[in-house]
C-alpha cells in the first residue's frame, strides 16, 4: 500500500512539473519555438541562435531568437547589448534559414 501510495505522489509531483514548464514557455506571434544557443568557438560572447520550426512564423521565430540571446547576455555578462552579424532585424532575404530552422549569429556587448 505504501508503494501505491508514493508511485501516486511521484506521478502527481511529475505531472505538476511538466505543468509548470508549460506555464514558463513564452509565445512569440502566437506560436511557441524551440531555442538553441551556442557559444561560437567556445568564445563566450560569440553566439549562433536556432530557432524552429521557422514555418510557424517567420517573425514569431526571429523574435524567439532575440529573446534567447537577451536571456544569455544577461545571464553571461550582466547587460542585454548585443551586436548582431545575421539578427532579427535583418532583411528577410539575408536570414539563415536551414530546413524548418532559424539561425541567427551576434555577440553580446559588455
Amino acid at each position: 500500500m505504501i508503494v501505491k501510495y508514493s508511485l501516486g505522489i511521484l506521478a502527481v509531483a511529475a505531472t505538476l512539473a511538466a505543468c509548470n514548464k508549460k506555464e514558463d514557455a513564452i509565445a512569440f506571434d502566437g506560436q511557441f519555438f524551440r531555442a538553441k544557443l551556442s557559444k561560437v568557438d567556445k568564445q563566450r560572447d560569440q553566439f549562433t541562435v536556432t530557432i524552429g520550426p521557422v514555418s510557424s512564423s517567420l517573425d514569431g521565430a526571429k523574435e524567439a531568437g532575440r529573446y534567447e540571446a537577451t536571456r544569455y547576455c544577461i545571464e553571461q555578462f550582466g547587460t542585454s547589448d548585443k551586436a548582431w552579424v545575421i539578427g532579427p532585424d535583418s532583411p528577410n532575404e539575408q536570414l539563415r534559414i536551414e530546413g524548418d530552422k532559424l539561425v541567427l549569429r551576434g555577440a553580446c556587448v559588455e
